[in-house]
């Protein structure tokens, strides 16, 4: 049996106050060597002063940090084997690539002749051997963003945090850059730390996720099972889309339960997430989860809704659904090709919902 990867950096009871604001607030989490863990959140969370204590350039309040089993809580930056990546990639404007690459090398005093092979490994390994003797200025963005990232890797450090270093790049170059940091930590095998409030890079590049809100972790989980499987309305509402609804408990058969909306709508539901006690909670589901068709579907929820809003997503169609008492969702449906028959604006249609796709999020 493969052994279990062990700790790379534990975060015990962490606490930063910047006067009366509480920044990170009793943090816990342990982050597994060679593991990409993303810190996701909205602007204000808290995930960039993680990462800044987990540098060194803040000191908590409360509680301790390890990196690799030693508590480096009191050390200062130069004395944690951590590398960061910045938003602004920081390059030297004066020095080549070459130079910038391997500033910290000389910071270092390794010896030049080593020295010049780390660089060149390093050039190799994030494709930039041929523009070496260039300078910042004569770079493309992806250029600029893979030589601080040749430049935080060279001196092997066991840990590289990485505070939203895509977010300069335009949208077609950022997910290729998603792609091609991803493949580099894997072949690395550094610790990767990565903050970004972007849940598309989350879901992309992440073993796992942490979604952070007003200094707290809020959910803590694999890719796949943060989005299909929210444990909190943040959470299912901040990552991708959710339609959020208030519900009653009027009803359980096993592992299912029946509830009804405040306009009347009764549905189906797992009650495997809802406490025996429960009168009250909140469901979300996925607008991708609501099947609709014109001819009525062999479902657990059906029910009849007119399309109010239509919005052409290029491969999706956005619709805004209303049943009859009043309960509107958003829906999206594949585009297959433009001459299949589309839904439009005022058709009457089916809705159907999986009953393991209508997940609760909260209760009471």
């Amino acid at each position: 049996m493969k052994p279990a990867p062990s700790a790379m950096i534990e975060l015990c009871g962490v606490t930063k106050r910047f006067g009366d604001f509480t920044a990170v607030d009793d943090v816990s989490l342990t982050v597994r060597a060679g593991e990409f863990i993303t810190l996701l959140g909205p602007s204000g969370c808290g995930k960039t002063t993680l990462l800044r204590l987990l540098a060194g350039f803040e000191a908590p309040d409360a509680g301790s940090i390890l990196l690799d089993g030693s508590d480096v809580t009191s050390l200062p930056p130069y004395h944690r084997s951590v590398n960061q990546v910045f938003q602004s990639y920081a390059l030297f404007p004066h020095l080549t690539v070459r130079d910038n690459v391997g500033f910290g090398l000389r910071m270092q005093r390794v010896p030049p002749a080593e020295a010049a092979g780390r660089i060149r490994d390093a050039l190799d390994l994030v494709s930039l051997g041929e523009v070496a003797d260039r300078h910042p200025h004569q770079l493309s963005g992806g250029q600029r963003q893979r030589v601080a990232l040749a430049r935080a890797i060279i001196c092997r450090p066991k840990v590289l945090l990485l505070d939203e270093p895509l977010s300069a790049l335009d949208a077609k170059l950022r997910h290729t850059m998603q792609l091609e940091l991803k493949r580099l930590q894997r072949r690395l095998g550094i610790t990767f730390v990565f903050v970004t409030h972007d849940q598309g890079e989350a879901l992309t590049m992440s073993d796992r996720i942490a979604v952070i809100n007003r200094g707290r972790i809020e959910q803590l989980g694999g890719a796949a099972e943060i989005y299909h499987r929210p444990r909190s309305p943040f959470a299912a509402d901040f990552i991708g889309q959710a339609n959020l609804l208030s519900v009653t408990v009027t009803g359980r058969n096993g592992l299912t339960a029946r509830v009804r909306v405040a306009s009347g709508l009764e549905l189906t539901i797992s009650a495997l997430e809802l406490p025996p006690a429960a009168v009250k909670a909140l469901i979300s589901i996925r607008p991708e989860k609501i099947h609709i068709s014109r001819q009525r579907p062999e479902a657990e929820n059906v029910f009849e809704v007119r399309i109010e809003e239509e919005i052409f997503q290029g491969a999706t169609d956005q619709l805004l659904l209303a049943t009859e008492h009043g309960t509107r969702f958003h829906a999206l449906v594949a585009n297959e090709s433009a001459i299949s028959e589309a839904f439009h604006e005022g058709d009457q249609v089916y809705c159907g919902l999986h009953f393991d796709d209508l997940v609760v999020v909260q209760t009471e």
